[in-house]
């Protein structure tokens, strides 16, 4: 019953909105406008811009979600508003991109910078969890973006956030454990990312001599796969496992993570053998078998492991490489009878 309702509420919420788009869209499209282009326009471009946020904002003001999510209506209103009117009836619409988007471009930066320090605010007064700059992002993208745009987003911002912006050397605590200095993972990036350069130089000469724009399209693909990957390396320095708060937070750059109670750890072994790769059994590496482990962490439970752009596994048993091994297995057994005891 519950249930029901809850659909029928979020019906009405995104239901109405969206019914007025599509209304917009068929005046558009119909006779009527082609009659009275000048009065219509105006119309159409003051709903899908104006009326439609508004309408959206005091169907969500007494619910808990997020106000911040007006935003997305007024891009997809944006954006309908340039596909359906002609280029001469776009008067209206070309002074709200002027004046009004980089308003509320700006508004949402801010919001998000606003979040991210105040966050990091939080973590300097109570120390009982280490800050990170993944999480923190995801977190307050959440409050502005629909569920299925935030993890590309954030990934993409962490990429070039990592990769370009943070260069200050991450100072390990004690329940801190790094994965990436002796397992040879970096080095085999490093080597991908000269075997694109290579290969993209090589490609576009060959491919310039036969249509130009198609060279200059994968030569940008490619600079921008490199870009990527030298995100992702960099991320694996500032991104090390931790254990905290009764937990274990298992990151391997912003490729791959986990969150595990340390309640439901069954075993921690140390081992290198090789195991068979499966819906139970998978690593926390995203290059699978072509990276070595030393440690397996098997669980009473399944658990979810969220790879890039958000992609999910589960998986009851998990191997990682972790620099440290001994000691963090260590950590993990004191962590483990500590909880035991209360």
């Amino acid at each position: 019953m519950k249930k029901t309702i809850n659909i029928q509420k979020n019906l009405k919420i995104f239901g109405i909105p969206l019914f007025i788009i599509a209304l917009m869209i068929a005046i558009a499209k119909s006779p009527i406008f082609v009659n009275n282009p000048s009065e219509l326009s105006l119309a159409i471009t003051f709903d899908l811009l104006l009326t439609v946020p508004i309408v959206y904002f005091l169907l969500i003001r007494k619910t808990k979600i997020a106000k911040t999510t007006v935003v997305p209506f007024i891009i997809i209103g944006l954006i309908t508003c340039t596909l359906i009117l002609p280029s001469e009836n776009q008067y209206y619409l070309n002074l709200f991109k002027t004046w009004i988007l980089p308003i509320v471009e700006l508004s949402v930066l801010t919001f998000v910078i606003y979040n991210i320090r105040l966050a990091i605010k939080k973590y300097k007064q109570n120390q009982t969890a280490s800050f990170d700059f993944f999480t923190t992002l995801k977190n307050t993208c959440y409050e502005i973006l629909p569920k299925s745009a935030v993890i590309p987003v954030v990934t993409e911002i962490a990429v070039f956030y990592f990769g370009f912006i943070h260069w200050k050397k991450r100072e390990l605590k004690k329940n801190e454990f790094t994965y990436h200095k002796n397992s040879g993972t970096v080095t085999l990036l490093i080597a991908i990312i000269f075997i694109i350069a290579i290969e993209t130089v090589t490609l576009h000469i060959l491919l310039a001599k036969w249509n130009a724009t198609v060279a200059w399209v994968l030569t940008f693909l490619s600079i921008y796969s490199g870009i990527q990957i030298f995100g992702f390396i960099k991320s694996m320095f500032k991104r090390p496992i931790s254990i905290e708060n009764n937990k274990l937070f298992l990151r391997y750059g912003i490729m791959n993570e986990s969150t595990i109670d340390i309640a439901t750890i069954s075993s921690v072994e140390i081992s290198s053998k090789d195991i068979e790769l499966n819906k139970v059994t998978r690593k926390l590496s995203f290059l699978g078998e072509l990276e070595s482990h030393n440690v397996i962490i098997k669980l009473k439970e399944e658990n979810i492991l969220v790879g890039l752009y958000g992609i999910k596994h589960k998986y009851k048993n998990l191997a990682l490489y972790v620099d440290n091994k001994n000691e963090f297995k260590l950590q993990l057994s004191n962590a483990t009878q500590q909880l035991q005891n209360n």
